[in-house]
């Protein structure tokens, strides 16, 4: 009976504290945050005329959706077309910058450009590459009104001849291909005016090559009478063409469709790709040796010249793209060249 009352008397005790304890206090609910919109204006990046001003616009708001939003005003000028600049003279603002990350205020001025009508990069592609791969065709099958008739849908006896249409052929039918289903194209579009500069050089090119190759010049027959010098340009081309594509191909895996992260290419196991350690962008230095193969090959002057042209501007595109590399990754291989390994 003791044991039972002392028993009762602690579970009461223990209530009575239970009740007697304080009771914890609620949480205040935290305030949410205020968010500081800002207010947009768009001027003519010529006349400083104010086109339109954007009120209340989520600092979270990117680039493109400021162009959308200037769109609705000025139905014409699609978000392709436009450029904005934070200065009259500056560089393009991306369309993934994010209006809060800019040096800006909460008062934003934006500098509108028109870039004209704009064409898709993968039009672009594929027009500069049917064009060369017809005309070449057309030269080398002779067609009526190209040449006289007597030379109408007539062959060359010259076995270089035929090689240089298949590397030629090779070539472009190639870049059609990987436009189609290799390439992951990052720039949108580009300005409608430049298809006719670009069409224009590669078509030229495409007819000014044959037009010394069809009938075939002395360099040709000079060539042709040494088989096993053609052949070995021939497993030349042949060789940087696999290589090339195997490069357009590791870069493609390099990163997913729609990413917009990069990343260091590395070499692969494709023995194709181990030149990454040597060049930042070896895929110009074997479309380069792909050109020079066929040069050796035809030993005509305007594909010479075509190649020298082409190694100039490939020189260009591929030191640009190694300064880009090495601004953007701290860690990026010092070893490498921009196209050609210890030299350039």
């Amino acid at each position: 009976m003791d044991v039972l009352a002392l028993e009762a008397k602690n579970v009461n005790t223990a209530d009575a504290e239970k009740k007697s304890a304080p009771r914890p206090k609620p949480k205040t609910p935290k305030k949410a945050k205020r968010i500081v919109y800002f207010e947009v204006e768009i001027l003519d990046a010529k006349t400083k005329e104010k086109l339109l001003l954007l009120d209340k616009v989520e600092p979270t708001a990117t680039i493109l959706d400021i162009k959308a939003l200037f769109q609705k005003s000025h139905p014409k000028w699609y978000p392709a077309r436009q450029s904005l600049q934070l200065d009259p003279k500056g560089k393009c603002l991306r369309d993934e910058d994010i209006l809060q990350t800019l040096p800006v205020g909460t008062t934003a001025s934006f500098y509108f450009s028109d870039l004209g009508p704009q064409v898709t990069w993968g039009t672009v592609f594929l027009t500069e590459c049917a064009g060369p791969l017809i005309i070449y065709l057309m030269f080398y099958f002779r067609l009526p009104f190209i040449y006289s008739p007597k030379y109408d849908f007539t062959s060359s006896k010259h076995w270089v001849v035929h090689l240089a249409c298949m590397c030629h052929s090779f070539h472009y039918i190639k870049r059609i291909l990987e436009t189609l289903f290799v390439h992951r194209i990052s720039h949108g579009t580009m300005p409608l005016r430049n298809i006719f500069k670009n069409c224009g050089y590669y078509w030229c090119s495409a007819a000014w090559m044959p037009l010394s190759l069809f009938p075939p010049p002395n360099c040709v027959q000079l060539m042709g009478s040494n088989k096993s010098n053609a052949n070995n340009a021939f497993a030349f081309v042949k060789f940087c063409q696999l290589g090339n594509f195997s490069i357009h191909v590791a870069l493609r895996n390099l990163k997913a469709q729609g990413a917009k992260v990069k990343k260091i290419p590395y070499p692969t196991k494709n023995p194709f790709t181990w030149i990454f350690a040597l060049v930042s962008c070896p895929n110009y230095t074997y479309e380069l040796g792909s050109w020079i193969g066929f040069s050796v090959m035809t030993q005509c002057v305007p594909v010479a010249f075509f190649t020298a042209v082409g190694f100039i501007q490939m020189t260009v595109w591929a030191r640009g793209k190694h300064r880009s590399y090495l601004k953007e990754f701290r860690d990026y291989p010092t070893l490498r060249s921009s196209i050609l390994p210890f030299i350039l």
